[in-house]
Parts: structure tokens; sequence; C-alpha cells
């Protein structure tokens, strides 16, 4: 459904973009763990990084698939060992999001990369969650957590990570699946999935990134999943692309996480403006933010500039992502009201109305 939207020049979109209230919905939280902070944490925890300093670990962030940024991913983890430093990299994180006029986040966590070095699930858990608290009571952000399950492990890895965090259940709201994509297909996770919809929890998994169509109809079909994380390589399967606008199904895009990552050879080949176009409800969001190049905000920069959207693809991207969160109808509502004033203000404001 098209909305009205006030005309804003093209002159102005930059700091409309920035201005606007918005969710994000695919954000790895050891993803935003930026070098200063690894830094910071190896000399607090004792840990002995294989990097000199600061600007060798950036200059490592040189990636050319999934599976090349993951290995640096899990070693830059390594850091963190206790609830503080959970607590301060959720932190560091939830400040980027409020600069950014981020008004909701559903934060994706990975258990299992931490519980498979010792670290205890109370200790990841409680210290994000902690984080989300004190930002929603200080900053007045609202914050989720979803725990997501390494797909390049085991289904009974994934049960178990489930069994142990079930005494802090009230600290997530919902699963994921992330990790390696190609080879490990949704249905590999069926029976773990099927015992979150049993409890009750929000379900959603990576699928259509770097692997085939068929990944996100197994998602769909076998997961249950309400959102897909990702999905560009739907546009592959005219089929599958009716079905997501049919039953608005919510794509996760991570605009620059595809450039660094060689899903696309240049944002201004990205197929987010053709999938907006044809009625998906596409939202824009910053995955790794610390090892891609940008948070949420640069996303939306980077990509307008380089597709030349307007205004009118602003707002229904950032209504899709309030419209896509895990929250109450009521707040929704509540968050498209004050994304409708923005959007008045600022073209007022700008004298462009």
């Amino acid at each position: 459904m098209k909305h009205s939207v006030p005309r804003i020049h093209a002159e102005h979109l930059p700091a409309l973009l920035r201005a606007m209230p918005k969710a994000e919905l695919h954000m790895h939280i050891e993803g935003s763990l930026e070098p200063e902070l690894i830094f910071a944490l190896a000399e607090r925890n004792g840990v002995q990084l294989p990097y000199a300093d600061v600007e060798a670990l950036r200059a490592a962030y040189a990636f050319t698939d999934l599976q090349s940024f993951l290995d640096i991913y899990y070693a830059g983890a390594s850091v963190l060992l206790h609830e503080q430093d959970f607590y301060d990299m959720a932190r560091a994180y939830l400040n980027r999001a409020v600069a950014d006029n981020v008004v909701h986040t559903e934060i994706f966590f990975d258990p299992q990369t931490h519980t498979a070095r010792g670290v205890g699930m109370e200790t990841v858990i409680n210290g994000l969650y902690r984080a989300c608290r004190d930002a929603e009571i200080e900053q007045g952000i609202s914050a989720s957590l979803i725990l997501s399950f390494l797909r390049h492990l085991s289904e009974e890895e994934a049960l178990q990570t489930l069994e142990d965090a079930l005494p802090l259940r009230d600290r997530f709201i919902g699963v994921g699946l992330d990790s390696s994509e190609v080879g490990n297909p949704p249905e590999k996770f069926a029976r773990v999935f099927g015992r979150c919809r049993e409890l009750g929890l929000h379900l959603v998994a990576h699928a259509g990134e770097e692997g085939p169509p068929a990944y996100i109809w197994g998602a769909l079909d076998v997961l249950h999943v309400e959102r897909i994380d990702h999905g560009v390589q739907a546009e592959k399967d005219p089929v599958l692309m009716q079905r997501l606008v049919d039953e608005q199904i919510p794509l996760t895009v991570c605009p620059l996480s595809n450039l660094k990552l060689c899903v696309v050879d240049s944002l201004a080949a990205h197929n987010l403006p053709q999938l907006l176009k044809a009625g998906l409800k596409v939202t824009v969001n910053s995955d790794d933010p610390a090892y891609f190049g940008g948070y949420v905000n640069e996303n939306y920069l980077q990509l307008f500039e380089a597709t030349g959207m307007g205004a009118q693809e602003a707002y229904q991207l950032a209504r899709n992502s309030l419209e896509a969160s895990f929250v109450a109808a009521a707040q929704k509502e509540q968050w498209i009201a004050l994304l409708d004033e923005t959007f008045a203000q600022f073209a007022r404001r700008t004298g462009d109305v």
C-alpha cells in the first residue's frame, strides 16, 4: 500500500533519512564490536589478540565472502568473557542506535560463540538484557533480544543451547538462524524451531543471502518463520516473490553487508529498490556494522545516494521496519504517527510543501 508523502527535494533527503524514526531488525550484537572496544576488552581481560593494534585489526576487515568475514568475527568475540563485557558492547551499539533515531531494535546474539569458550549462558544474556533495560530507561529506546543458532553446528547443539537458555526465557523474544548459510539449509533445524514455536517464541531465519531461493521456501514452510533475514535471492524465483508480496513477509535487508560480502557488485546494482517496487515488505538494517562500514543510517545514506531513491521510498522503508517489528500494534501506531509527523514537519521546515 502506497502512502501519501510530502515532496522532499533531493538535497534535503540525507537529513530526512537521519531524522526519521526507524526500527532496526537485523543486527548482530557481536558484529557491533568496534576495534577500539575489542582492544579495550582484551586489555581488561588479559586476552592476547593476533593483531598488533587497532589499525592492524581494522585493516584485516577485507572480506571476500561470508566465511572470510565469519572467521574474523569469531576471533573478535574472544574478548567477551564477563557480564560487563556484554553490557558494554550492547550499550555502545544502543548509543549509536539512539543517535541514528532508531526507536526500536531487535538484537541478534550468538550464545554458542561464547558458551563454546566456557562463558555461561546467563553471563551472555544478563549482560545484554541489562544494557537493553538501562538504555530504555535512560535514553528511551526500545530494545529486545533474539537468540540465534549457529547453522554450521548441529541441530543437537542448537537444542541444547535452547534448553540452556530457557531459565532466562523472559529475557529474549525469539530465535533466529545465522552463520554459514550455504550447505546448511533451514530443514536442518526443523525440530528446534518446532520446539521454539511450541514455546511461543518469535521465529526468524537468515535465508537467501548467499543461499538459493529454496532456502527461503524452507524457512517459511519448514521453520514457519515470521521474517526472512536478508532474502535478496528471492528475486530469482517469481513464484516466491509473489508469495512474499501476498503474505507480506518482511525481509530484513542489509545493503552494506551485501556489498562487503560480495553478494552484490555495487550498491547501485542492489536489488532493494526493485524488491520494494514489487511490493515486498523490505527493511534496511546494518547486520554487522563494525565490520561492514556503517550503522543503520549509513546504510540508508549510501543506498539512497547510489540508487537515486527518494522520499517516498524512505517513508516506506521506515514504515516497513516499524510494522515488521515484534511489538504491540498500539506501539507501532504511535511510532508510525511519529514518522508521519517527522515527514510533515521536515517538509514545512525545508519549504518543500
